[in-house]
Parts: C-alpha cells; sequence; structure tokens
C-alpha cells in the first residue's frame, strides 16, 4: 500500500504580526494616533501597544513625532507611517501605468510609447553613468553597473562563465508593464549598451516567462 503524505498546512502570521499589521492599517487610517488611541481601537493594553510600535520604529515602518492637539494643550506623541510604512501596502502601479501608456499610444501614435521610454532612458543613463566613470575595465563597470541596478531594486549581479561576461537580472519592477511594452525592455538593452561601449545581447526575460533578465556582455 503507498503511504500518502500528510498534507502540510500553508503557514499562518503570528498573532504579532497581526498586530502589527493592524497597527499598521489604523495608523494609515487616523493619518496620526497616539498610543492610548491605537490600544483602545485594537482593544489592546497600552504596554502592549508600545512594544509592537517599538517593533514598528524599530523596523523604519512608522515615526514617532511630537504634536499640540490642535495647536493647543500639552504635546503628544503620535504615530504616522513612514515612506516604508505606506510601502507595505498593496499599490496598483502596474495597471496604472499599463492605462496611462496605453492612452499615449492611442492619443500619440506608436511611437510615442518608445519617445517616453527613450526619455526614461536618457534620465536613467545620466545617473548611471556618473557612478561608472571613474572606471575603464570592463569588469569594474559591470560590476558597479550591477550594485547600482541592485540599489534601485532589480537585484542584479555580474559574473563571469568561460571567460564571458553576463549581467542578470532576478527582478524585474514592472513585469506587467513590460509584457504588454516591450518598448521598456528595448530601452533598457540600449541603455546597458551606452553605458558599457562594448556589444551587449538579450538571452532571457523575466517578463516572458524566464527566471531573470540575462544579457550577455561584449
Amino acid at each position: 500500500m503507498t503511504a500518502i503524505a500528510p498534507r502540510l498546512a500553508a503557514p499562518r502570521s503570528s498573532a504579532p504580526e497581526r498586530t502589527k499589521t493592524r497597527l499598521l492599517e489604523t495608523v494609515k487610517r487616523c493619518g496620526c494616533a497616539t498610543a492610548q488611541t491605537l490600544a483602545e481601537r485594537l482593544e489592546l493594553s497600552v504596554p502592549a501597544i508600545r512594544r509592537h510600535l517599538q517593533d514598528l520604529l524599530d523596523g523604519g515602518q512608522l515615526e514617532l513625532r511630537t504634536e499640540k492637539p490642535g495647536g493647543r494643550g500639552r504635546p503628544q506623541h503620535v504615530y504616522l507611517l513612514t515612506e516604508a510604512g505606506e510601502a507595505s501596502f498593496p499599490k496598483a502601479y502596474a495597471p496604472l501605468c499599463l492605462d496611462v501608456l496605453a492612452h499615449v499610444q492611442t492619443l500619440f501614435g506608436e511611437n510615442a510609447v518608445m519617445q517616453v521610454m527613450d526619455a526614461r532612458r536618457g534620465q536613467f543613463h545620466a545617473e548611471l553613468s556618473a557612478l561608472l566613470a571613474p572606471y575603464s575595465a570592463l569588469e569594474d563597470k559591470l560590476t558597479a553597473l550591477a550594485e547600482a541596478l541592485s540599489e534601485r531594486g532589480y537585484v542584479a549581479r555580474a559574473y563571469q562563465e568561460d571567460g564571458q561576461w553576463y549581467l542578470a537580472q532576478r527582478n524585474c519592477p514592472t513585469p506587467a508593464v513590460a509584457k504588454v511594452f516591450s518598448e521598456m525592455c528595448q530601452a533598457e538593452l540600449t541603455l546597458y549598451r551606452d553605458l558599457l561601449g562594448v556589444s551587449v545581447s538579450r538571452e532571457s526575460r523575466i517578463s516572458c516567462g524566464a527566471a531573470e533578465c540575462r544579457y550577455k556582455v561584449g
């Protein structure tokens, strides 16, 4: 008889993590709130709330300010979301970007999207070329480029395989957009050719289902 493997339960968030999520949601609804207000809304003790708030402060998701209610009265400590805290909430950036680019294409023609991408590429080129300027060797330029891309969320690495250099990106910030508008990928390829000053060819694309965007360099 074939043994049937037990079905594993899906991982669940711990109670403290669920409380922190509720705290962030409550602060977002309030705009800013005191520990007392948050404790009342979540029906927890003030000391318990303060422990969770401190964890969120340490994690950079909340910030603490001292304000006077209505400009009067005793100053009080209020909690507000930081940029990192805001980023924990879902954002509909991809659908918005798709809508905007579709309207650009409809209103101004097929080449309009490429013109937008070229303008974005020009700005990106100015930023990255300054970072690569101190380097002359391809290895150094490619390594610096990968580091700069990783800082911008691309999870990039430069590596050599059988004497051939490659640039790989494990994350695409806008895969849904790149899937519809291939101009984004073309602009990226052109950018890397301009920055490195050598031949660059793309071997795989995340937007086409690959695990990474991989570029053969030189």
